[in-house]
């Protein structure tokens, strides 16, 4: 789940809809860390374990779940930085 939220926020924040957001380091990691606590976990301990994972998740249907919650979470931090 985190690489997936991962590489949204970096796509989603350099993004057209989101030029007006703070993109430092800081924020994208609050953005990250917020958007993964809304998230449900998946622990793995082995490599075909985080592929399963990955592909599970990595769905069209999850994709726009997960966006959701990013987009949320970017709404968030952008309202209230951590500064």
């Amino acid at each position: 789940m985190e690489e997936i939220v991962q590489s949204l926020v970096r796509v989603l924040m350099r993004g057209t809809e989101y030029q007006t957001f703070c993109k430092c380091p800081q924020c994208e990691l609050d953005i990250i860390a917020l958007s993964l606590n809304t998230l449900p976990t998946h622990y793995v301990t082995t490599e075909k374990g985080r592929k399963a994972v990955f592909e599970r998740m990595n769905t069209l249907e999850n994709l726009e779940w997960i966006n959701k919650r990013i987009i949320h979470s970017i709404h968030v931090v952008g309202k209230y930085p951590h500064r």
